[in-house]
């Protein structure tokens, strides 16, 4: 009941910066006219709580030695993580208008070696949790305390590398290692269980020995919740998060889209896009 106390206290300022994750998305995707906007306002709300409740970075200096390591193994994700370092204060604010241009720090796929706070160039699916099983073996043997997170996404569980990284997590006992997963059911061919049916999520994860949680990803309480129920595992095993999240949350007329993974939004509804993210905000 305390936890839950203490989440729900947090909510308000982190549902404001999840807002402004979600605003820094559409004005992003709008310089483009289109992309990968559904995803991005889908995992805000996590987005939000990794690095205004969860990380410990400093946005003046993104390769501190003792910062927590947040991945994104997902690289088409990268205007969703974007938005966020923006928010945080690691790209500055203005480098928002320059997105997947000539010369620019935020190219549409991440790249680690474009941009401050990226710390893996992810694209070939399923490759983000082998690294951060890597990197959390070199922080243990470092002594380090530091957490090490990884965002994928539902689809990356088709790819068979997520499973040796599972497996090998779990044999090393990697309690520094968070994964998150982002379940929007959606995927460049389809619904994601139609493609592959990973279901049931939780039970597979729990057979690899790892601490599992689950929870709606549009829920900033229970996301709090959740990542600091990761942080406290007294079990000695690596933690994941499945976060059950909606394509485009919080712009109704782009949520009902049939084709998501890859939005095209016509010139006039980035506007309407930007209103109705901001009417929901005010209800």
């Amino acid at each position: 009941m305390e936890a839950r106390s203490t989440a729900l206290a947090n909510a308000p300022s982190l549902q404001e910066r999840a807002y402004n994750i979600r605003r820094n998305a559409l004005r992003m995707g709008e310089v483009q006219g289109q992309g990968y906007i559904a995803q991005a306002l889908g995992v805000a709300d996590v987005l939000a709580v990794s690095y205004f409740h969860a990380l410990r970075y400093r946005p003046e200096d993104p390769a501190w030695e003792d910062r927590d390591r947040f991945l994104l193994s997902i690289g088409h994700y990268a205007i969703a993580l974007y938005a966020a370092l923006i928010e945080a204060g690691i790209v500055p604010a203005e480098e928002l208008e320059t997105y997947g241009t000539d010369d620019s720090r935020l190219p549409m796929s991440g790249m680690a070696s474009y941009t401050p706070g990226m710390e893996i160039s992810g694209g070939s699916l399923g490759i983000g949790l082998g690294i951060a099983v890597g990197i959390a073996l070199g922080l243990k043997r470092k002594k380090s305390d530091r957490f090490v997170f990884n965002l994928m996404s539902d689809g990356e569980l088709d790819e068979g590398p997520v499973w040796e990284a599972a497996m090998s997590a779990g044999h090393h006992k990697l309690d520094n290692l968070i994964c998150i997963v982002d379940v929007n059911r959606m995927q460049a061919d389809g619904p994601s269980t139609g493609v592959l049916n990973f279901e049931p999520l939780a039970p597979k994860w729990e057979a690899f020995n790892w601490h599992v949680q689950r929870v709606d990803g549009n829920d900033i309480a229970a996301l709090v919740q959740a990542f600091d129920a990761a942080r406290t595992v007294s079990e000695p095993k690596p933690r994941v998060i499945i976060c059950d999240t909606k394509m485009a949350k919080g712009v109704p007329f782009l949520e009902t889209r049939d084709k998501s993974h890859f939005l095209r939004v016509e010139q006039h509804e980035w506007k309407l896009a930007i209103e109705a993210l901001g009417a929901g905000r005010q209800s």
